[in-house]
């Protein structure tokens, strides 16, 4: 690293050069496809810039000044970058402009670095290659000019292993560990990469004593050279004990909105293999460069894999590092690919470790190269074979530069139009519900609430039960704190948006429509999911009409369904009859009750409170029934209470009774069950459930 900036490594400068050059041509792009300005091609890079100018006006981790601290920025260590930057001046288009800038610069000492690293482990010509090839890479490049923090990961994830290289002979790792510790706090793939090399270091550092045959001699020492390798393990611990202590959880809001263990209202093992090995899947196609997304050249896994192999059984020194390097992959796949926009974004979680993946197929490169006999015809070989890998491409790389022009006109269509839109339009003290929360926060300069729950907290478990859950999370905040506005779309992410639209939430029209223009990719494929987006003007009129007993008499307990908070003071469960099946809720108005219900396929469950034993009870509830079984039987307290047949309908809810009898009712608290009549076999009930009164 050293001999690098000091500048006796021209190779090193030169890949580090070229890969500065291109990323500028990247940004021209970006300017050419945008009338001279610079936009991000992604709205989450204005999620970063948000936290960071929030971080650098004294106002840490507060997405809107005065709201709890929230972790929707997936890089801490980005986001106090950002915050410097803005704290010295850096501030609204500029702030972009240098997070660009960064991302650019750190992407080409990353090639840089990824010549040295490659020419230590076997040899020049490796290091060389190496180096251009990640210079010239395409999603790279990507990432460098996305404005995210791509390139401060690649450059952290070629600097801790450089460092290990040069550190391992020693014996003694010191600059390791604490560029382990910068790479655990950059990405959550980041620190998982990193727990890798601090087993590393551990293993370098007990088994070099040991070899020496001073296993007995300097235990202190020893045990503080270990320690110090633990670092970034610290770092990480530390990290999530913020999290806890900041918002009571140490799941990060991408976390708890993304991850395949929360983004349902019901975990399912099966589904989540299913989803995380599909995802795998995906991700592994990509690298193997055998389809139409260009990210690597064709066969660039199979080579890395053999790279590995080959400095594995003929390098012994580096054995201990290919190994974490190799668990350090599968780890940062496995991991990403638990998140459902694993896929998306050009495959930005796993972008940094494009340095590493290319160097190690250049590696795989020269070890098949080595069963050519002859030291000329086997040069030739390997140039011959690096040569076809660059041209494949190169070749590939103006695609990327294209597609990033494009990325970033669509977010100048939407996100961007509209958070100028909202800047000149919207009252100052508007609050604004949105789903992309990045662009719409940065330049609306208005209060905003994230209906997915990256940035406001609490919100990211109603969003993905449905509507209905986020409806309600909605209405339960204080009057003055509701949103007042709504810009959003229809598909996913986030809930659907539509039952707010048919149940008059959003008034008689949109107030405003961001149609996407920009063209799409030639594969079809556009950065966002949505055609259009809207803004539409907020009616609240209607709010808590579905609390009223539809049945008169005295209401002693009422469970709102869709309401998270009623469910779990219930221990409500919906218990469906089919595995992966979701019970997700859904908004209905009928007349002038709106309200929030959960599609059951099967039966609930849930204790009723404040109920006086021994007196007859009226079980009342709003349901909808399209299906063809309508017989639920009713248990209380695990007592047969009978069979309750639910009034047919598939366009309206109808109103339901059902009555306990009182020798039933032994205890204030009972449990209530709903279950098929006939378990197991289809057809089931099938039913939304808008609640349940129990009256005395």
């Amino acid at each position: 690293m050293r001999a690098a900036l000091a500048g006796r490594d021209p190779v090193a400068w030169g890949a580090g050069a070229l890969s500065l050059l291109l990323g500028v041509v990247f940004v021209v792009v970006d300017l050419a496809y945008n009338q001279g300005h610079l936009i991000a091609p992604i709205d989450d890079a204005y999620i970063h810039l948000q936290y960071g100018t929030q971080l650098g006006s004294g106002h840490p981790f507060e997405y809107n000044t005065g709201d709890p601290i929230s972790t929707g920025a997936s890089s801490l260590l980005y986001a106090f970058v950002l915050g410097a930057a803005h704290a010295v001046g850096f501030g609204g288009h500029w702030l972009l402009w240098f997070a660009v800038v960064f991302g650019v610069v750190c992407v080409a000492l990353a090639a840089g670095l990824t010549v040295r690293l490659g020419t230590l482990l076997v040899g020049r010509a490796v290091g060389a290659w190496a180096g251009v090839l990640t210079a010239v890479s395409g999603p790279l490049l990507w990432g460098a000019v996305s404005g995210m923090e791509v390139g401060l990961t690649a450059a952290l994830v070629v600097g801790a292993v450089l460092a290990f290289v040069r550190e391992r002979a020693s014996g003694r790792f010191v600059v390791t560990p604490l560029v382990g510790v910068a790479l655990a706090l950059v990405r959550p793939e980041g620190l998982v990469f990193a727990l890798m090399l601090c087993g590393a270091m551990a293993w370098t550092l007990i088994a070099g004593r040991r070899a020496r045959g001073r296993a007995g001699e300097h235990t202190g020492g020893r045990a503080r050279w270990v320690s110090l390798s633990m670092l970034p393990l610290a770092a990480g611990v530390a990290q999530y004990v913020f999290y806890a202590l900041a918002t009571g959880t140490v799941r990060a809001n991408g976390v708890q909105s993304k991850s395949h263990l929360y983004d349902q209202p019901v975990f399912y093992l099966g589904e989540f293999v299913d989803r995380t090995v599909a995802n795998v899947r995906g991700v592994l196609d990509r690298f193997g460069g055998l389809n139409d997304t260009d990210f690597a050249f064709p066969g660039a896994l199979v080579l890395c894999v053999a790279g590995l192999a080959y400095l594995f059984a003929t390098r012994p020194r580096w054995r201990v590092l290919v190994t974490a390097v190799a668990l350090g992959f599968g780890a940062v796949v496995a991991s990403a690919s638990t998140l459902s926009t694993a896929l998306i974004h050009e495959l930005r979680y796993f972008q940094p470790f494009v340095p590493l993946f290319l160097l190690f197929a250049v590696c795989g490169v020269y070890g098949v190269t080595r069963l050519v006999p002859r030291p000329r015809p086997r040069r030739y070989a390997l140039h011959a074979a690096l040569l076809v890998a660059l041209l494949l491409t190169t070749v590939a790389t103006p695609t990327w530069a294209v597609r990033l022009g494009r990325q970033a006109a669509t977010i100048r269509d939407t996100d961007v139009s509209v958070a100028a839109w909202i800047d000149r339009n919207l009252p100052r003290d508007a609050i604004v519900a949105v789903k992309d929360v990045g662009a719409i926060a940065y330049f609306g300069h208005r209060r905003v609430i994230d209906t997915v729950g990256l940035a406001t907290n609490g919100l990211a478990e109603a969003s993905n039960n449905g509507p209905g859950s986020l409806y309600e999370a909605l209405r339960g905040l204080p009057p003055e704190q509701r949103p007042t506005h709504f810009a959003v779309y229809e598909p996913p992410p986030g809930a659907s948006m539509r039952p707010f639209a048919d149940a008059g939430l959003f008034g008689q029209r949109p107030l405003e429509v961001f149609p996407v223009r920009a063209p799409a990719s030639l594969d079809g494929r556009r950065i966002v999911p949505f055609s259009d987006m809207r803004v539409h003007r907020a009616d609240w009129s209607l709010a808590g009409s579905g609390e009223r007993a539809p049945v008169p008499g005295e209401v002693r307990d009422y469970l709102n369904t869709g309401d998270l908070d009623s469910e779990q003071r219930h221990d409500y469960a919906v218990r469906m009859q089919q595995e992966g099946l979701q019970p997700h809720t859904t908004l209905r108005r009928h007349d002038d009750v709106i309200d929030s219900g959960r599609i059951v396929v099967g039966g609930e469950s849930f204790t009723a409170h404040d109920l006086v034993p021994g007196r007859e009870t009226t079980l009342a509830t709003r349901v909808l029934a399209p299906g063809s079984n309508h017989e639920v039987r009713v248990r209380v307290d695990g007592r047969d209470a009978g069979v309750w047949t639910l009034p047919p309908g598939a366009d309206r809810w109808s109103t339901a009774r059902f009555t306990i009898p009182g020798d039933l009712v032994t205890s204030a608290n009972p449990t209530i069950e709903l279950e098929p009549v006939r378990p197991l076999l289809s057809p089931y009930p099938e039913y939304t459930s808008f609640g349940y009164w129990l009256l005395q």
